[in-house]
């Protein structure tokens, strides 16, 4: 079967995508996994452009660097043609928020992860947060705010905030992964600065009430209308909070694989894992996130994640393994499911 691994992309997350990609792309040509497969990579340039499968192979295998080339993204490489069933790695916009998925959508063609709607709900945390709300699952507080309504009244919006939420708080683009563009604010300057960057990126911006004492639990799903979830995991790190730097530079934050809780709240994060998975229409896989506060047994539900992080060391990965499924077997079964979605009758 032609595999066709497609990687890079036009957001802030280009890099993790390569590193996911040199990944899935090992595993694919395992051993195990021969000679199921005949990989096909493709690399998506930071300015669109598609490029074919001997720049790819290069990027993958040599780890090369390679000049942007100018051209129409929309003339696309011949080996696209011959592809059957698509391996999107692409995190963040242009990648996991629907857009991909719409034009495979388009080409006719199986492939991994959730479709439009799952993946644009996942990606836009105010959509996602509407729909945990209708499946009853408890959130942090939160107001919503638009790039207008900061504009037009900082001073006001900046005041309900407090009042509202109260300090800390967490100011987040609406539609960015991986921590880009949050800020947490302790007082009223922090908070109009929080503000004033968060519009930078994105048009509606969410704020979150901050929490103290809490863990920070993550569960991984696998599967289709018939999902399962793995062990729970949690993050450690000695950041103030979870961002981007903190996420990605080695050894600022520690995987702890199962988590160390009580049984009946690993059940209860798996449960509700499910259930956001299905809020979603989710399909294929995703890692899902959560505070617990250990001080009083509850549990809230931060966010879902439809395509995280794949290197072999990173978290969703890592659950699967804990929970007997490694890496190999890992992408083999997401390639099925893939087609098991596209194909209702494959099993």
């Amino acid at each position: 079967m032609r595999v066709g691994l497609l990687f890079g992309g036009r957001s802030g997350e280009h890099e993790v995508s390569r590193q996911s990609a040199r990944a899935v792309y090992k595993a694919l040509n395992s051993g195990e996994n021969q000679p199921r497969y005949e990989v096909t990579p493709i690399y998506i340039q930071k300015n669109g452009l598609w490029r074919g499968e001997e720049i790819a192979r290069d990027i993958l295998e040599k780890n090369q660097k390679q000049p942007e080339k100018e051209g129409n993204i929309w003339q696309f490489p011949a080996e696209v043609e011959e592809i059957e069933v698509w391996v999107p790695i692409l995190h963040g916009p242009n990648g996991e928020d629907g857009t991909i998925q719409g034009l495979l959508t388009v080409m006719q063609v199986p492939y991994v992860g959730s479709g439009v709607l799952g993946s644009a709900l996942a990606m836009d945390k105010i959509a996602m947060k509407a729909a945990f709300n209708q499946a009853n699952l408890p959130q942090v507080k939160y107001k919503t705010v638009t790039r207008e309504e900061i504009c037009s009244n900082l001073s006001k919006i900046s005041q309900e905030i407090e009042l509202e939420l109260g300090f800390p708080c967490f100011v987040k683009p609406a539609n960015l992964g991986s921590s880009v563009g949050i800020s947490k604010a302790r007082s009223q300057p922090e908070l109009i600065k929080a503000l004033e960057q968060a519009i930078s990126y994105d048009r509606r911006i969410i704020v979150e009430a901050g929490i103290k004492g809490i863990r920070e639990i993550e569960c991984a799903v696998l599967g289709n209308e018939q999902a399962k979830a793995s062990v729970v995991g949690e993050i450690s790190h000695q950041s103030d909070f979870y961002d981007y730097e903190t996420k990605y530079t080695e050894g600022r934050s520690q995987m702890h694989i199962p988590a160390q809780i009580p049984a009946q709240i690993a059940q209860k994060i798996q449960a509700m894992s499910l259930i956001a998975f299905k809020a979603i229409d989710g399909a294929g896989l995703a890692r899902v996130d959560f505070f617990y506060i250990e001080s009083t047994g509850e549990l809230l539900i931060n966010e879902i994640n439809t395509l995280p992080g794949f290197t072999a060391f990173s978290m969703y990965p890592q659950l699967w393994a804990v929970s007997g499924i490694d890496f190999p077997q890992l992408v083999h079964q997401l390639i099925q499911l893939a087609l098991e979605r596209h194909h209702p009758r494959v099993r």
